[in-house]
């Protein structure tokens, strides 16, 4: 009964999401485009967040912090040993690669870090997707499908504070969250995030 009522909870929550991810859009966005994985995908979700904004707050002087419940949101996530990665904009100039760039992102965020304990870098491994070419940068679907290609099959959600992404990530197959909307939770609710896990498709 409880799983009932948590799928049941998934769908509304879900389906919210993409309406304001998408409005006026027919029917919303299902899920059908080319991105979309198949009934053969493996449940395991993924959760690829944008940073900016999203996970972090840049002040007016610079300084970074987390925004309210990000820290401990990737620490509930992290003992649910549910895997989490970055689909983000910097520079292609930044480096020839994933991990340089990666490196050059991890180095200037930390120069400007003013919370009482680091980012948690470790928790992403190398699941930091940044663009190779100023056509790969956000919104450009681009990003959403190397993550894709990457995930093992594993069911993706992709959560950001901006309409455009959550609605892009939304048609490339991702289940999709928008943060900081009022009189919803911060972050998908862990819970949820779980419930993705043991859903059959």
């Amino acid at each position: 009964m409880s799983l009932a009522l948590g799928s049941a909870l998934v769908s509304i929550v879900l389906c919210t999401t993409v309406s304001t991810a998408a409005p006026g859009a027919a029917g919303g966005v299902t899920g059908t485009a080319s991105g979309a994985r198949t009934g053969s995908e493996r449940a395991c979700p993924v959760v690829y967040f944008d940073l900016g904004e999203t996970l972090v707050h840049t002040a007016d002087d610079g300084a970074i912090t987390y925004r309210p419940g990000a820290a401990s949101y990737l620490r509930a996530l992290r003992e649910r040993h549910i895997d989490v990665g970055l689909i983000t904009n910097v520079p292609p100039s930044w480096g020839r690669t994933d991990a340089e760039r990666a490196a050059r992102l991890k180095k200037d965020v930390d120069a400007s870090w003013r919370g009482p304990a680091p980012f948690a870098w470790q928790d992403f491994g190398d699941r930091i997707l940044t663009p190779r070419t100023e056509t790969e940068r956000k919104p450009a679907p681009a990003l959403w499908q190397r993550a894709s290609a990457e995930s093992g099959g594993c069911r993706l959600v992709y959560q950001a504070e901006t309409t455009e992404e959550v609605y892009v990530a939304a048609s490339q197959g991702y289940v999709p969250y928008q943060v900081g909307q009022p009189h919803r939770p911060a972050f998908l609710p862990v819970g949820l995030v779980e419930l993705l896990g043991h859903r059959p498709r």
